[in-house]
């Protein structure tokens, strides 16, 4: 069995069984699918009377109950599973998973812009639009950003064998991760509870906590898998060339942070600026 530099005994990544490949993800963007054609149903043939807007409810409830059980279910194959040493093939499978997982959330977020930019285009009135790029919005924007350069930093030192220095920087972006959650917490107190801003206030409202709330998810599952690689690299350590799930979970995290800085620059920014 590979063990670390250090001594501790490797942990692999692959699933107790010799079929490592996943559904999983394919289970999540289904969900994701429904979800968002529920939403779309509430939205517009709900709102024209063409079909009941419950129905467009329970289809976006489905698919979000859906998309959950997919992601716990990839989560728990690929992240809980017991500690087996992986080979290449298994461990390339893995991340071939993620690539497949993110190629899903480009399409789902995607999905979620071309609703933006298609409401902005139609009558937007500046009445619609609250301030919503202020000052913590640059805080947790500075917060995000943070946590990808000092992931992106631990996993540089430990492809170099610093595994001390590994850990304390994966530890400060786990931290940094809870931080930024709280943060969007606290901006949706002020919006909804404070100023009565919400889902249903006009067309804006429904794409601005359509998209926030779907990346607020987003950053939360990735929090909740960095916590996961985190205390399996102070429990059991991990070594250059056997960290799967350091590198696949380093993608999602940078790719989420990818995302929010769009969300900054077009819904924040743009929709506050150009209303």
């Amino acid at each position: 069995m590979t063990k670390p530099p250090d001594g501790r005994t490797e942990v692999s990544d692959a699933p107790a069984h010799e079929h490592e490949r996943s559904l999983w993800p394919f289970v999540a963007a289904a969900g994701a699918g429904a979800l968002y054609l529920g939403a779309a149903v509430t939205l517009f043939a709900g709102a024209a009377g063409i079909v009941p807007t419950s129905l467009g409810i329970a289809v976006a409830v489905a698919g979000g109950v859906v998309v959950v059980v997919g992601l716990f279910g990839w989560l728990d194959q690929a992240y809980v599973g017991g500690m087996r040493v992986a080979d290449e093939r298994k461990r390339a499978s893995y991340r071939m998973t993620m690539v497949l997982f993110l190629v899903t959330d480009v399409a789902t977020f995607g999905a979620g812009f071309a609703y933006y930019f298609y409401v902005r285009a139609g009558a937007w009135t500046p009445a619609d639009v609250p301030d919503v790029f202020g000052s913590l919005v640059l805080v947790n924007t500075a917060v995000l950003v943070a946590s990808s350069v000092t992931l992106h930093v631990a996993h540089s030192a430990l492809d170099d064998g610093n595994q001390r220095r590994f850990r304390r920087l994966l530890g400060v972006t786990v931290a940094l991760g809870v931080v930024f959650v709280v943060g969007q917490v606290f901006e949706y107190y002020e919006f909804v509870v404070e100023e009565g801003f919400t889902l249903t206030s006009g067309i804006f409202g429904s794409a601005f906590f359509g998209l926030t709330g779907l990346h607020g998810l987003h950053v939360l599952l990735g929090v909740v898998l960095l916590s996961i690689v985190f205390g399996r690299a102070v429990r059991e350590g991990y070594a250059a060339g056997h960290d799967t799930s350091v590198t696949t979970v380093s993608w999602y995290w940078h790719f989420v942070d990818a995302v929010w800085l769009f969300l900054v620059v077009y819904v924040y920014a743009g929709a506050t600026l150009v209303a």
